[in-house]
């Protein structure tokens, strides 16, 4: 409870430490369970030499509405969905984490509606791969972290964005054969999303329960630093 304690300064009760352990593992269940049917699928197609491509959304073609719903579970390879892996368990835990209300309505909205504006604005070619919504993950948790001034969701974005790496420039048409639509539209569904939802943003403890006195924990690891300090 001590580490939880630093990172939620300020009164951080058992209660409230247990609620987020049971929290905090449900999330990692959920994100575990996603990321587990993406590498089911591929390899099921690697097995049975199957190409689940044609899933993926063609732009503008009735057929191609499918791939709303199935293109994030189908990738080009496995450096394609071992690129996407880490920030999807990333994102989905921290968004089941924070948002407890209603994950599964804004991971849904973020999941359709960027493959939606794909399918109108995107170019006439198969868009694959999960990259869209990572990128409207990381969006919404952003901009929820700026609204509701949440350094722990802003963090966590930023650490995504490191280990993602180019997602700012993945907007922008550089590579032909990435799909940028996918990313562009992801990246704002999720701000647009974090704007409707932003009365649900989570707002930290310390800003609501702290009374201007210091917690014992806090006090108990001041004595610490004290003592390595005389040391």
């Amino acid at each position: 409870m001590s580490l939880l304690s630093r990172y939620y300064p300020g009164n951080y009760s058992e209660e409230q430490y247990q609620t987020d352990k049971h929290v905090g593992t449900y999330a990692l269940f959920v994100s575990l369970v996603f990321v587990v049917i993406l590498w089911l699928i591929k390899l099921v197609e690697y097995e049975f030499s199957f190409n689940f491509a044609f899933r993926g959304i063609l732009p503008r073609d009735q057929k191609g509405l499918q791939g709303i719903l199935f293109s994030p579970l189908v990738h080009g390879d496995f450096a394609h969905l071992m690129a996407n892996t880490f920030p999807l368990v990333v994102l989905i835990f921290s968004l089941f984490f924070f948002y407890r209300k209603s994950p599964y309505l804004i991971f849904l909205l973020i999941y359709l509606f960027s493959g939606i504006f794909v399918w109108l604005g995107g170019r006439e070619a198969l868009h694959i791969g999960a990259s869209g919504l990572i990128y409207g993950l990381a969006a919404f948790l952003f901009l929820s972290g700026v609204l509701s001034h949440n350094i722990r969701l802003l963090t966590i974005s930023l650490v995504v964005a490191f280990f993602y790496g180019g997602l700012f420039w993945g907007i922008f048409p550089i590579k032909p054969e990435i799909s940028w639509e996918s990313h562009l539209w992801g990246g704002i569904s999720g701000f647009c999303l974090a704007f409707f939802f932003r009365h649900q943003a989570p707002s930290l403890p310390v800003e609501q329960e702290w009374d201007g006195e210091d917690d014992p924990d806090d006090l108990e690891w001041k004595k610490e630093q004290e003592e390595m300090e005389e040391t």
